[in-house]
């Protein structure tokens, strides 16, 4: 595979796995680093990909409202109150966990829908992004 083709595959994954779409992207990062690619290389471009799916849930949050009433629309009002109301209770820092399995991508949603101003938002969400893929990085390599 050409190194063009794995960090393209890298990126798509991470930045996939950020969205609503469950994927790993994890497991590609670590496959990438035990193939000998620059780990460095590999966190930066798996970081990239994971920040921008995140605002991908921040840009879907920010116009949620206006699809709320409709029939189809995925979240039950209750679920997306409930997500509203933890939000406002632990605030912008809550955005920190945006690297846990689960919960991480409600959150950036949830960011979008209470308008967290974008700068912070990518700002807290690359902290906990990089934070994760730099600890598989080194666990890959046998560091931690």
């Amino acid at each position: 595979m050409t190194e063009l083709a794995v960090y393209a595959g890298l990126f798509l994954t991470a930045f996939v796995a950020a969205t609503v779409v469950p994927a790993q992207s994890e497991a590609a990062l670590a496959m990438a680093v035990a193939a000998g690619y620059p780990p460095l290389t590999a966190v930066a471009v798996a970081s990239v990909g994971n920040v921008l799916g995140s605002v991908v849930n921040w840009v879907l949050g920010r116009f949620i409202g206006r699809l709320r009433d409709r029939p189809w629309f995925p979240v039950r009002e209750q679920a997306l109150v409930r997500a509203e109301r933890w939000y406002r209770r632990f605030g912008k820092w809550s955005l920190l966990l945006s690297w846990v399995p689960i919960i991480g991508d409600p959150l950036t949603v949830i960011a979008g829908v209470l308008r967290e101003p974008l700068p912070m938002f990518v700002f807290l969400v690359a902290i906990a992004k990089v934070g994760r893929y730099v600890v598989v990085a080194l666990a890959t390599q046998g560091l931690v």
